[in-house]
């Protein structure tokens, strides 16, 4: 510890992420990138932004970004709070959403660990909502507390788990908890879930967060939003200019238009990688895995008579990497990225080769 740091610095746990290893041929499975890259579109809009332009500052309300996510999702442009990825979004959402006087936040115990994180970061203390044991979330656990929460948030699909709560259900918590915010975190929602930004007009209280890393397959930009109400947003809008009055640059900003507006490559790449998922988790099962129902661009995945640490060691050896959790009910899970066809084969050789080795 040193004397130079704040008082509560000490105290952090920093969220850990996928493994970015620099290792060529490696397959990476871990941190559930795109396999097929980003729109054409987005690409040529970086090389045109690619000029002297670059001299001067963005717009510090990423406008045009504002009026392409409004005009996909038929809201206001006021309603769209861009910024530096999702995790920053999700930053100044717990600052703005959920420091109400040592009042507790609501999450499962199984989502997002940088939830967490920011939990510590922001002094706000948490209340963890068991998943049932068949990993669902179970809405009427978030109704009828004790005392009044700071505000609910859980992944949908949740992660790493990659199971969907139906739009019934989360208005049911959102109406039960008319006060609070409560916060849907859409990463993955693309890949087969239904989006809450649905929920709007009828919930005035949820704020819903998407990044462009997933399915608009644009990690490098590091591209995210919230949409809520224009009351929400004006308050997460004020936490964002007093930390960052320029969260995305010229090009991130140019890359995510183009992204959002090329709706036929989006759909055709989405297809491609929810097809994998479905043959994946076949040929996973097939060799006597359990998948849990994902609708995300990952599976997560336990072998009954296998340790998942060792076939996680395992496939490293060979290459490729996937994300192990050493964490409580899911130590004996692996979450597997889905890639090409070609890349879920090299994935189940592999494994394969582990359990006839093994027997």
């Amino acid at each position: 510890m040193s004397r130079f740091w704040s008082d509560h610095v000490a105290g952090l746990t920093p969220y850990t992420p996928g493994e970015q290893p620099k290792i060529e041929r490696l397959l990476k499975l871990n941190t559930n990138e795109h396999p097929y890259g980003p729109s054409p579109r987005a690409l040529e809009a970086i090389r045109r932004g690619a000029n002297d332009a670059l001299r001067l500052y963005p717009d510090n309300e990423s406008t045009a970004l504002r009026e392409a996510v409004a005009g996909f999702y038929g809201v206001k442009p006021a309603q769209v709070m861009p910024g530096n990825g999702s995790d920053e979004v999700l930053a100044h959402v717990f600052n703005a959403l959920f420091r109400h006087a040592g009042r507790p936040l609501l999450m499962p115990d199984i989502t997002y660990s940088f939830y967490k994180t920011y939990c510590k970061l922001f002094d706000i203390p948490v209340r963890l909502i068991p998943l049932a044991d068949d990993f669902s979330i179970r809405p009427d656990d978030y109704l009828n507390h004790d005392e009044p929460p700071a505000g609910i948030i859980f992944a949908n699909p949740n992660a790493p788990t990659g199971i969907a709560l139906g739009l019934d259900d989360i208005e049911c918590i959102a109406r039960g908890n008319p006060d609070i915010a409560m916060v849907v975190d859409e990463a993955y929602v693309d890949f087969g879930a239904d989006s809450a930004i649905a929920l709007l007009d009828r919930c005035p209280n949820i704020v819903v967060i998407h990044t462009l890393s997933k399915s608009r397959a644009l990690a490098g930009m590091r591209v995210g939003y919230s949409v809520a109400s224009v009351e929400i947003t004006e308050g997460i809008l004020r936490v964002k200019d007093s930390f960052n009055s320029y969260p995305l640059d010229r090009l991130a900003i140019a890359a995510a238009v183009a992204a959002i507006e090329d709706r036929e490559y989006f759909h055709d790449s989405l297809k491609k990688v929810t097809d994998a998922r479905e043959a994946l988790t076949q040929q996973l099962e097939s060799m006597g895995f359990e998948v849990l129902p994902s609708r995300t661009n990952f599976v997560f995945a336990r072998h009954p008579e296998f340790d998942a640490a060792t076939l996680a060691r395992g496939l490293r050896e060979q290459g490729i990497l996937v994300r192990h959790f050493a964490a409580p009910r899911i130590d004996q899970f692996l979450r597997i990225t889905v890639g090409t066809p070609e890349d879920c084969d090299r994935l189940c050789n592999a494994l394969s080769e582990q359990i006839l080795k093994t027997d």
